[in-house]
């Protein structure tokens, strides 16, 4: 039996977007997944709980945005009780032995990894499919991660086999990008709700 090709995409999806989206169908169909599984953090341990949305709720507008029969939103890191996804990972490939996981992320992240707990064991772990997303995508390829794993990276045109690539392995897409941000749309929510609270005060509710 052929094993399942698995797009992991992790995150506080807080709110899940359109960019989330955007990067799962071009998993779909770059890398010939078979699925693409979101895996909703409880609690993101780099960001603050005060700007981070109830889970449930978080959950709920994952499933909204994701609307596709090959996209699944998980609890996993809630059935698991971890935050770090180097510990996530560790639990979650034995017990799918049959699947053939590829860990997905867009630039900026790629940018970041440096900073999560045991960033090298990840890479050590599952493969990595990265998404250019301006304006980070240049700093990433000049970034800490991207120059300890330098002798890894594949190239592009072999991205459809980085899922059976034995790690570390990762590689670099330059694909049509989407300008959804969750910081964004934080920032919009913030700016309307303190604008309805004005025009409360302006007519003395």
């Amino acid at each position: 039996m052929t094993a399942r090709r698995i797009g992991l995409l992790g995150g506080s999806f807080n709110p899940a977007h359109e960019g989330h989206r955007h990067i799962s169908l071009l998993g779909l169909k770059r890398l010939r997944l078979d699925e693409v599984w979101w895996l909703v953090t409880p609690q993101n341990p780099l960001k603050s709980s005060r700007e981070t949305a109830p889970f449930e709720e978080r959950m709920r507008a994952a499933a909204r945005v994701a609307r596709h029969p090959r996209i699944r939103i998980t609890d996993i890191e809630r059935r698991f009780g971890t935050q770090h996804t180097a510990d996530t990972l560790a639990m979650l490939l034995p017990r799918f032995p049959k699947c053939r996981f590829v860990w997905l992320m867009g630039a900026d992240n790629l940018q970041q990894i440096s900073e999560w707990k045991d960033w090298r064991r990840i890479f050590r772990t599952v493969p990595i499919a990265v998404f250019s997303r301006p304006p980070y995508s240049k700093a990433a390829l000049m970034a800490r991660s991207a120059r300890v794993f330098a002798d890894s990276r594949a190239p592009e045109p072999l991205a459809r086999r980085i899922v059976t690539m034995q790690p570390p392995a990762w590689v670099f897409m330059h694909t049509p990008t989407h300008a959804g941000s969750a910081t964004r749309i934080r920032a919009r929510k913030k700016v309307a709700t303190a604008a309805r609270k004005r025009a409360k005060v302006a007519v003395g509710e």
